[in-house]
């Protein structure tokens, strides 16, 4: 089976296929560097980290750039509010997406093109659009004219008579400039007392949508394989992005657009206005939160498409199956073993289909988890009985086949991994609890059977019965 991907641009899963075999090049919109990240940046990241890993891992060479997005109202007022400059904020919080990242396990791009760093590519892409027709100076601004860009609206499937005007965001004062109120800026003109930068068309700063397709261009191409992002950026950002590099080169700006679904707390959208705004840092750092990697696999047990919940049951649920995972990864007991390293085609051919399947993290998961709690099986029997049930061979191919395709999802153990404390009853618990209910059954008291696994199972705990013996593990 063929990698297939969810391709916003065609409502469909297709076959992936790069413009150049063996080649990938890939985008992904990046943060504006003004606070530290939010959940939706752990998402967001996680997820198309993963991607990247696994197209790595299937053998393709991956280009992966992300930007920085560090010229925005949002920098200079927090930059005026501190009485520091916008390079002062941007360089902070650069750093911090630095940390975040790197605790989350997520790869650093092959480039960080920031936008400051990217004006000159910027100015020209304008000129050409200016050249073009399709872009018009008006009061020290440029805009897009987007009526004259045909295929406008081909990504989010909008269509312009039922938008609203003022849809390019991040601009204020401006509609009296415009030829039609949908028009979205390109140059935005100096004000007093902000930061500007020389043009063409008088000091000022780039728009927000410009400096995504310059940086593509610079560190991409023309046209590219796939662009990613969060959901929320198809309108209008994506959108408008494909208007200004398609109407500039006549080209595709990429084949394939993907995008994670959005993130709730507790059932709403996350917000500062909410009161339910949180960041990476604030969750991993509080005294009950979660392991890096539980957040991590928390993550992952979603498909990235669909609207993520984040909630206290939720994130402790993922402790408990981060330390079923991390058990298995950590396995110990194979030391007498010197016989060759070899994986289980079975577990990597499923693991295979399942993120060929669009990226089925949920199902790859399964694959996962189901060698992870055979060798605790295993090491029980170790413990319990002095002996493994198979020869070590065998084992270590379970364990080194966890450990391989763990790292194409980003999680990875160390022996200075916490063990997460976790939820309900103890493993000494949950066992003693088995052992009264295997005695119920023998003594045909199926009512206390029942009411055993009942109990169990509210606390999250899944029973498993098989010839002879009861397997459990938690949710």
């Amino acid at each position: 089976m063929s990698l297939q991907l969810y391709n916003t641009l065609t409502r469909r899963k297709e076959p992936f296929e790069p413009i150049e075999p063996g080649r990938v090049r890939m985008y992904c919109c990046g943060v504006t560097v003004y606070d530290h990240c939010h959940l939706g940046h752990a998402r967001s990241y996680i997820v198309w980290d993963t991607l990247r890993r696994f197209l790595q891992w299937r053998g393709y060479d991956v280009r992966y750039v992300q930007n920085f997005t560090d010229i925005d109202d949002k920098i200079l007022n927090r930059a005026k509010n501190e009485g520091v400059s916008m390079e002062a904020i941007a360089d902070r919080y650069t750093e911090t997406y630095f940390e975040d990242m790197a605790r989350l396990n997520i790869r650093e791009a092959d480039a960080y093109p920031r936008a400051t760093h990217t004006l000159n590519g910027i100015q020209r892409l304008i000129a050409e659009l200016e050249a073009k027709g399709v872009a018009y100076a008006a009061g020290g601004d440029v805009y897009f004219a987007v009526r004259k860009f045909a295929d406008y609206g081909k990504l989010s499937g909008r269509k312009l008579d039922d938008l609203q005007a003022g849809a390019s965001g991040r601009t204020d004062d401006e509609t009296t400039k415009k030829q039609d109120p949908f028009d979205f800026a390109l140059w935005k003109g100096a004000k007093p007392d902000e930061p500007a930068w020389e043009s063409p068309w008088g000091p000022g700063r780039p728009g927000w949508h410009i400096e995504c397709s310059a940086m593509v261009r610079q560190e991409l191409g023309e046209s590219i394989d796939i662009h990613v992002g969060g959901g929320d950026l198809i309108f209008p950002h994506h959108e408008n992005e494909i208007a200004q590099s398609e109407a500039a080169t006549g080209h595709s700006l990429a084949r394939f657009w993907l995008h994670n679904g959005m993130v709730n707390v507790g059932g709403e959208k996350m917000s500062k206005s909410l009161g339910n705004f949180t960041t990476i840092r604030a969750l991993l750092d509080a005294p009950e939160g979660p392991h890096p990697m539980a957040l991590r696999l928390f993550v992952l047990q979603g498909h990235y498409r669909k609207p993520m919940d984040f909630t206290g049951e939720a994130i402790e649920a993922a402790k408990n199956a981060w330390n079923t995972l991390k058990e298995g990864l950590l396995f110990e007991g194979l030391e007498d073993f010197n016989g060759a390293p070899t994986y289980d085609p079975t577990a990597l051919d499923r693991f295979r289909a399942a993120m060929d399947d669009d990226l089925n993290t949920p199902e790859a998961l399964a694959v996962l988890f189901e060698l992870a709690k055979e060798l605790r099986r295993e090491k029980n029997l170790r413990v319990h009985e002095g002996q493994f049930s198979q020869d070590a061979a065998a084992i270590a191919q379970q364990w080194r086949t966890l450990v391989h395709l763990a790292d194409v999802l980003g999680l990875v153990a160390t022996a200075e991994t916490p063990t997460e404390t976790p939820a309900g009853p103890s493993d000494a618990e949950i066992e003693a609890l088995i052992a009264q209910r295997t005695a119920a059954r023998k003594a045909k008291n199926f009512a206390e059977s029942d009411r055993i696994r009942d109990e169990l199972k509210a606390q999250g705990i899944v029973l498993i019965d098989r010839p002879g013996e009861t397997a459990w593990h938690r949710e």
